[in-house]
């Protein structure tokens, strides 16, 4: 077993996921929502958005997408859990403002277009930052999030490594 199979797990990689969205990445602690923000979801980072376009941060299927188009959950070939969820209290707008272009089952691509959100009206009511969240974390030896800076979808935001 060489170094980096003793750091980085038998498969000798890290997961890396990408900004679903253009904005600024910031640490989940900043989420009001104690469910985001006190990871109890699982670790990630959030994103304030500065459109609505939310795409896939990751080659997978799309294991959820709410029927409000408020989030959506891709997991990856390698069975990392990513919840990405649009706003704070936004189900309570029963899909108003959101556009899904995705079904449950569906294949997708880094960079392929999940949900469209009207920014500005779901911000008339609700805040609009977007949890990115890796809901089986305790699966993995590290999830870490990279933060303080402005991103467009496909950079880099989150590392998962293997046990």
């Amino acid at each position: 077993m060489g170094l980096f199979d003793k750091l980085l797990g038998k498969s000798g990689k890290e997961f890396v996921i990408g900004a679903p969205v253009e904005g600024e990445c910031v640490p989940i602690s900043e989420v009001s929502d104690p469910t985001f923000g006190e990871e109890i979801l699982g670790k990630g980072i959030a994103i304030r958005p500065a459109n609505g376009l939310i795409k896939a941060p990751a080659d997978g299927i799309v294991s959820t997408v709410f029927p409000t188009g408020h989030a959506v959950a891709i997991t990856t070939e390698d069975g990392v859990e990513i919840l990405v969820h649009i706003g704070l209290d936004t189900v309570s707008l029963n899909g108003e403002g959101f556009t899904k272009h995705v079904e449950e089952g569906q294949k997708v691509k880094m960079g392929d277009l999940l949900i469209e959100a009207d920014l500005a009206r779901i911000g008339e009511k609700y805040d609009t930052i977007t949890p990115v969240v890796i809901c089986n974390t305790s699966d993995y030896k590290e999830v870490n999030g990279e933060t303080g800076k402005q991103v467009v979808p496909g950079d880099v935001v989150i590392r998962v490594i293997p046990q």
